[in-house]
């Protein structure tokens, strides 16, 4: 059984994702461990509520980013820990981490990379710069973590109408159903092997 380690700022509903795809039998893996850079948050319920052990590691309790990375990464290998998946993790952090999981740290980004991504480009902002932009489709990627940021390999997209309507708040719910439902679809492929890197997309093998 493939463990995933799972590090959350917030509320977890990706975690909660990950979670009922392995209770329905969708995803063959369990989740090891729960990391958060905060004290207090959902997430560190949500994985209590299923007995999933958690750790809070604060990145204000280290000097620098790599310090912080490399607390984070000891944990994840004294759960033995398969794959890292970012859930609503809202730090950058060290490639310290990438080098211990080479191709088996995933993020979930809220737009359709390569649009919309990088610095500044999470929660929020990104469904305002959308919405600015004209675009008439948003989205969710899930990507491979590389040292820059929101550029990795592209594993899995799925696609929303920006309707005229739209606000931030409302685009942001129908972008996160789609998040939920693509993000264990991802986990798997990358956990099930059956997959090559071309570039900047995971090609199915």
């Amino acid at each position: 059984m493939k463990r995933i380690g799972v590090l959350v700022s917030g509320g977890g509903s990706n975690l909660q994702a990950l979670i009922d795809s392995i209770r329905n039998g969708e995803l063959s893996a369990e989740i090891a461990v729960v990391i958060s850079n905060k004290e207090g948050v959902y997430a560190l319920e949500r994985a209590k509520q299923y007995d999933i052990p958690s750790r809070v590691i604060s990145h204000k309790d280290y000097a620098t980013v790599a310090d912080f990375t490399a607390a984070i990464v000891s944990c994840l290998k004294e759960f033995d820990v398969d794959l890292v998946c970012l859930a609503g993790f809202l730090r950058i952090l060290d490639r310290v981490l990438i080098d211990a999981y080479p191709n088996r740290v995933l993020n979930i980004h809220p737009a359709l990379l390569p649009a919309f991504g990088g610095k500044g480009m999470y929660g929020h902002h990104v469904h305002e710069a959308v919405i600015a932009s004209g675009a008439k489709y948003s989205g969710a990627t899930v990507h491979l973590v590389t040292p820059e940021t929101d550029v990795g390999p592209i594993v899995c997209q799925g696609i929303v109408e920006v309707a005229d309507e739209d606000t931030p708040e409302t685009l942001a719910a129908k972008v996160l159903q789609v998040e939920h439902r693509i993000y264990p679809q991802a986990v798997r492929l990358i956990l099930e092997g059956g997959y090559r890197i071309d570039g900047l997309r995971v090609r199915r093998a």
